[in-house]
């Protein structure tokens, strides 16, 4: 009996200790099992509960009242499948006739107070089929990314979503994006989080920091071309849209429509083109977008109008020529003059870290998601990192990168210098470096903690 006594002690200090340190670990060793217990015994009454069962359907009522019979209880959404996850759990579900996807989505939250969860979200997968994915535990406290990611080209893993699902920058499916947020909230950490996933890619970095270049002017290996100066970033937007016209150029050489020539081997953009004559993908970098939109000069506004231009040519045209926008700021109004709008409704993907006002806010996601607005003025500053994503389909989710130090990327980017590609229309723009530096020379800025 003493034995059995002091297992038990030991097995919840165990418990206790993981929960405390290690969330993850305590989820897969007891967490789970006690939730798929929970919702397995408390599922039909916390349904019930919820409103999302239906009544009982004629045919039942009638066969009850000829067999004489009680009353057929109301019929909750039949579980086709319930899995654990290193985070949460997912619960797949078959609708009864006249539910729909929205009734499980109003009640996700009622749904983590019944089940004692962290977090509920819910997806339609197919007609009548519903996926709810549930968190045990508080994932954007602590970001650790899988070992296993499904990376794809042109597709890098970024961040990790509430639900524990991994956030994805597909630029092929999302062409260009806007990443809002204030000092000190994570951006320059998710932008490094970018750089180190397109590093090992066969892609041409390009980059525009016009803080003298202290953000990417370290990474310089890895780019293709940096400016650090309006100036210069007007001369290299404007060797991009020359660039761009001669892929467009290449493009319709290569269309070869004619009647032998089988619809799927058509080229209308350079992901059709055969590979040894496939130019190489291009993203480009902006770090501040409004260095580039402010003047103080006449001379510094003709110089802004030809910079704006170019970037919304870019953002209408550069997709098919593969050429790709990531633009960042703490603020992209129309206060930054004409040509901001027409750019913004370009950038299909938003990124919004914790920003200063709720204009702030709506700039990112009040004209693709207005839900997101109040979620994106609700990010606590303690927490920097955390950041609200969504695209022009209304959706949207709470993402967190993990903490990449300057240092741990200033690495990546040396590790794969080698597959800096050699562009000749921005080879008068390529960064000039010396010798590599120790690997242990600390730098000057390191970015705050997120994780």
């Amino acid at each position: 009996m003493k034995v059995l006594t002091v297992a038990l002690v030991l097995v919840v200090a165990a418990a206790v200790i993981l929960r405390w340190r290690r969330p993850a670990w305590y989820w897969l060793a007891f967490g789970a099992a006690f939730a798929i217990g929970r919702v397995l015994v408390n599922y039909t009454s916390v349904m019930d509960a919820c409103r999302l069962t239906v009544p009982p359907s004629r045919w039942r009522l009638a066969l009850a009242r000829i067999a004489n019979r009680p009353v057929p209880e109301s019929r909750a959404p039949r579980i086709l499948r319930l899995r654990p996850t290193r985070t949460g759990l997912v619960l797949r579900l078959k609708l009864r006739p006249g539910q729909d996807a929205f009734d499980v989505s109003a009640a996700t939250d009622r749904l983590r107070h019944s089940f004692a969860m962290y977090g509920v979200t819910s997806r339609e997968l197919r007609s009548g089929v519903v996926e709810v994915r549930m968190t045990g535990y508080d994932v954007l406290k602590r970001v650790h990314m899988p070992t296993k990611t499904d990376p794809a080209p042109m597709r890098v893993p970024v961040a990790l979503r509430e639900d524990g699902s991994v956030h994805y920058r597909d630029y092929r499916a999302v062409p260009h994006g806007l990443t809002l947020g204030a000092t000190e909230s994570g951006k320059s950490v998710f932008q490094r989080n970018l750089v180190v996933g397109l590093a090992p890619l066969d892609v041409a970095l390009v980059g525009i920091d016009c803080k003298q270049g202290v953000e990417l002017f370290p990474l310089a290996r890895r780019f293709s071309a940096l400016a650090d100066n309006p100036d210069a970033a007007l001369d290299l937007l404007e060797a991009l849209v020359i660039h761009m016209g001669d892929v467009y150029q290449l493009i319709r050489a290569e269309q070869r429509i004619t009647v032998n020539v089988a619809d799927a081997e058509i080229a209308s953009d350079i992901w059709d083109l055969p590979d040894h004559l496939r130019p190489v993908p291009i993203v480009v970098l902006v770090d501040e977008v409004a260095e580039l939109a402010l003047f103080a000069s006449k001379d510094e506004e003709k110089r802004r109008d030809r910079i704006i231009t170019a970037l919304v040519r870019l953002a209408q045209l550069g997709r098919a020529a593969g050429i790709y926008l990531e633009i960042c700021g703490q603020r992209f109004g129309s206060e930054l003059g004409k040509g901001i709008t027409m750019l913004r409704a370009q950038l299909t993907g938003r990124t919004a870290h914790r920003v200063n006002d709720e204009s702030s806010a709506n700039m990112a996601f009040g004209d693709i998601a207005p839900d997101a607005v109040l979620a994106a003025i609700q990010i606590p500053t303690e927490t920097p990192g955390i950041a609200v994503t969504g695209d022009s389909s209304g959706g949207w989710a709470r993402i967190r990168a993990p903490h990449t130090s300057l240092r741990q990327a200033v690495n990546i980017c040396n590790r794969y210098a080698d597959r800096t590609p050699d562009v000749p229309a921005l080879a008068p723009f390529r960064p000039v470096v010396g010798s590599l530096a120790p690997a242990s020379e600390p730098l000057a800025k390191t970015a705050p903690a997120t994780a």
